[in-house]
């Protein structure tokens, strides 16, 4: 198969292009390398930069290249951002997809899997949540994302393309062997913050100790990188076989407190962290966990990598190596 990979120079896409390359199929990627590093991508991919934003340019990559099947990672994703700067989250999430559904339109490309999020959910009613749960986005990152599966179902009921949105929940994690890891500029997740504070000597911030959880920390469900891609590759083996707009979360239905993750990384590298106490960012929710009953029955996924030790361990791995 040819599949086009968007954002694939960011984090998770460098690793599902490699997971593609390595299984034998064409890889073309989109990325403008803001927040991706070119020397991520494998070398028998082929990348075109160029923005998803630039119709004229999307286009001209459809026309030009014979492609099966899109994986749409391009967005940006940072919570905290999208409070500051909504507009750039809607330009860039809702319509950049809408820029990539029409030309596969136009161009009788049938298949897309797409990065969703967790954050469409809001502050859960139920935990584990369900795909079914209400949808009430705390911050314009995850509405974004709530309007970009609305539009993924209504061109598979007009046009027939094919889609799996998958909510991610928290992404980490990296290469066992630490070749490849979490590099991002303006880094907003914890466990990669957390490890550089203990290898650059720094404060770490630790937002909000007043929460609705056992010890007042954020409560999240993380799954491991090499798991989420493997969910990818699932969902597009799904639309292979069956025809139809489908939606997953993709977690553990474990959840840590920021304060367990904390401890783990102290535990793994021997170090101590120094943590600094702040108010809550706003956005956040209290406690984000999966329920995981759908991915699994439906297409088999069972995470083997997202265990909090190997997690944490990988993560060491590949920031240390990128100390040296």
């Amino acid at each position: 198969m040819t599949i086009l990979v968007t954002g694939g120079a960011g984090y998770i896409g460098s690793f599902m292009v490699k997971r593609l390359v390595d299984k034998g199929d064409t890889v073309i990627v989109i990325d403008n390398l803001v927040h991706g590093h070119r020397s991520t991508i494998e070398s028998s991919s082929k990348l075109v930069n160029g923005n998803i934003l630039d119709k004229e340019f999307i286009s001209k990559v459809f026309s030009e290249n014979k492609i099966d099947a899109v994986i749409h990672f391009a967005a940006y994703i940072s919570m905290g951002e999208s409070m500051r700067n909504p507009g750039l989250y809607f330009e860039n999430n809702t319509f950049g997809l809408l820029n990539i559904l029409e030309a596969m339109q136009k161009n009788s490309v049938k298949k897309i899997i797409f990065s969703s999020t967790a954050g469409v959910y809001g502050d859960p009613v139920t935990v584990p949540i369900p795909e079914d749960h209400q949808k009430n986005p705390n911050n314009p990152y995850g509405e974004s994302k709530l309007m970009s599966e609305k539009v993924l179902q209504w061109y598979w009921k007009i046009f027939g393309i094919q889609s799996v949105a998958l909510r991610y929940f928290n992404a980490c994690g990296a290469a066992l062997d630490g070749s490849m890891g979490e590099d991002h500029p303006d880094e907003s997740h914890l466990i990669p913050n957390a490890i550089k504070s203990i290898l650059n000597n720094k404060e770490f911030i630790l937002f909000g100790n007043d929460y609705d959880t056992p010890d007042g920390t954020c409560i999240r469900d993380y799954i491991h990188v090499l798991d989420l891609v493997d969910a990818h590759a699932l969902s597009l083996d799904k639309l292979e076989n069956q025809k139809g707009n489908f939606i997953y979360n993709v977690g553990t239905g474990i959840g840590y407190s920021n304060k367990e993750v904390l401890i783990t990384i102290e535990r793994v590298s021997g170090r101590k962290i120094n943590i600094k106490q702040e108010a809550r960012r706003e956005g956040d929710a209290h406690a984000l966990i999966a329920d995981v009953s759908r991915i699994k029955n439906d297409i088999g996924f069972v995470p083997q990598y997202s265990d909090l030790e190997t997690i944490i361990k990988s993560a060491w791995e590949w920031h240390t190596s990128q100390k040296a």
